[in-house]
């Protein structure tokens, strides 16, 4: 399935996707905000989509996961309804709690299918190793903003 927003985007069947959104203006997430989205991802985990690993950056967010079928609608959850409701239910509980309104996300984000050549542990010791990279903990076990479901996830995290 192909859509466009501002970027091209491309949902495969059965695919794991790589994904990162930005919040709006690169604003920085405080820990209680992180906590709420990191929450938000994990929500519909197993229902709309199996999310095999996620870290919650203090301005970003990288998640790998694929969509699974819609039962109801007998077709593949869509990611925009996907990220529409990360996006929606993290902003609204963020706002609620700092007494504001407006935008948290960006409203674009970058998407990219896994082929068959790329590894799918690569891409999970991608996104836990990302706290490491920026200096932030010597270890993934360390950060608390991460999410790792998968047994492939478990051991890029632990290898």
């Amino acid at each position: 399935m192909f859509y466009r927003r501002n970027l091209p985007h491309l949902q495969r069947d059965d695919k794991q996707l790589f994904i990162t959104f930005a919040t709006y203006q690169r604003n920085f997430l405080p820990e209680w905000a992180r906590d709420i989205v990191l929450s938000s991802c994990i929500h519909d985990h197993e229902k709309c989509y199996l999310l095999h690993a996620g870290v919650i950056m203090a301005d970003h967010v990288h998640l790998i996961l694929t969509p699974l079928v819609d039962r109801d609608r007998l077709e593949v959850c869509y990611l925009p309804d996907i990220l529409d409701a990360i996006n929606g239910a993290s902003s609204h509980m963020i706002n609620k709690k700092r007494g504001a309104r407006g935008p948290v996300w960006h409203q674009e984000w970058f998407d990219h299918v896994l082929r068959s050549s790329e590894s799918l542990e690569e891409k999970i010791r991608y996104v836990i190793e990302n706290p490491i990279r920026r200096g932030l903990v010597s270890s993934g076990t360390e950060y608390r903003w991460r999410w790792c479901w998968s047994p492939v996830a478990q051991r890029s995290l632990l290898g």
